[in-house]
């Protein structure tokens, strides 16, 4: 057995290898060319966004957004994230202020993030982990209440909704992910999304060094451009979503079904009222119910081909070089949960769903062996 989380989705190869002649052909490689303007288009459409901007991958769309609204000082966001929403905002100068995660939901607590406001807090930055959406209504209270900016790391949300609302579409701006381990990928790549028109004209400047025309440049650029053939993977894929879609609610309502059965084992819910992309096949390991850690599951599921992922470890308060710059940072919501993720392998990743029996056959014999011991 040889299954991996975040196995990329391939779209049709004849139609990528179609567009990607055309590419050639038309000597038209990168520099805002019809695929990608395309793509903005179809993504706009589909997001029911006003303005996508694609860029080369969305940590560089993040420093892009950061730089469009004028951040400086601090921004608060959660330290249960990946390194790279954290990195954005040391790369700009910004002083990243992490804060404890809500033990259900796992994204960004609200009620933790006031006492954490300061004359020096500029934005929260909100992130949607596995896509489920941030408590938008509480974060916009106090960035209403404080007048700070709220933006959202929305890389793991393609598709997903908020009160029937695109997450895309969510206050100030937000930046999604479209690297290959995404549920929509166009090789790498990312998009600033926002409805307002006037940070959408900053950003677009921004992507290509801040050139308005020719030989005017207005201001700070830098290049983060998408080029034609990662926009040519990205129509592909879209035109495959829907499929897509399909496969990853089938994978997760059986692994739903089937792991109650594991005893101190749990999987995230998904709200069935909102749309999502159940591309996270997301658990929990309680170690005093299950028998033994996370860590030694996963490594049980490695040694029988199952490539499992441990999100985020550690968590970005004690990474480098953060650990470091901001010593002191105690999040036991967050250091508790580091211990307790395990995603399992989902989406293309999954073939078959014989594939999951013999996932949670080693998951039910592991524990058998935990308990044994114990």
């Amino acid at each position: 057995m040889n299954i991996h989380t975040g196995c990329p989705n391939i779209p049709n190869i004849d139609s990528f290898l179609l567009k990607a002649r055309g590419i050639l052909l038309s000597k038209h490689l990168s520099n805002n060319g019809p695929l990608v303007t395309e793509l903005e288009y179809r993504l706009a459409e589909y997001l029911d966004v006003r303005h996508v901007v694609t860029v080369c991958n969305a940590t560089v769309g993040l420093m892009v957004a950061l730089k469009a609204l004028a951040l400086g000082g601090e921004v608060i966001l959660p330290s249960f994230t990946f390194i790279a929403s954290a990195h954005a905002l040391q790369w700009e100068g910004i002083k990243p202020v992490f804060c404890d995660i809500d033990p259900i939901t796992h994204n960004i607590d609200a009620s933790k993030v006031e006492r954490l406001i300061t004359d020096k807090t500029t934005a929260i930055m909100g992130v949607h982990i596995w896509g489920r959406p941030c408590s938008h209504k509480e974060l916009l209270a106090l960035a209403r209440k404080y007048k700070v900016k709220l933006l959202y790391d929305a890389a793991h949300a393609f598709g997903t909704t908020y009160k029937s609302r695109s997450v895309a579409a969510l206050e100030d701006i937000s930046v999604i992910s479209f690297h290959a381990t995404k549920s929509f990928n166009t090789f790498e790549g990312g998009a600033i999304v926002t409805n307002n028109d006037e940070l959408a004209n900053k950003v677009k400047l921004m992507r290509n060094y801040s050139f308005n025309g020719e030989d005017n440049v207005t201001g700070i650029g830098l290049n983060a451009k998408m080029s034609e053939i990662h926009a040519a993977m990205g129509l592909c894929n879209l035109d495959s979503y829907t499929e897509v879609l399909e496969h990853c609610k089938r994978i997760y309502s059986y692994y739903k079904e089937k792991l109650p059965d594991v005893l101190g084992m749990s999987i995230i819910d998904y709200p069935e009222n909102e749309n999502h992309n159940y591309h996270y096949i997301i658990t929990e390991i309680d170690e005093n119910d299950f028998g033994c850690s996370r860590d030694a599951v996963h490594s049980h599921l490695k040694a029988n081909g199952v490539v499992a992922r441990r999100y985020f470890l550690p968590g970005c308060h004690k990474s480098e070089p953060y650990k470091s710059l901001y010593p002191g940072v105690y999040l036991p919501y967050t250091d508790t949960l580091c211990r307790r993720v395990l995603a399992l392998p989902g989406g293309s990743g999954i073939k078959e769903l014989v594939q999951i029996d013999k996932i949670i056959a080693l998951l039910k014999q592991i524990r058998s062996w935990g308990k044994y011991s114990a």
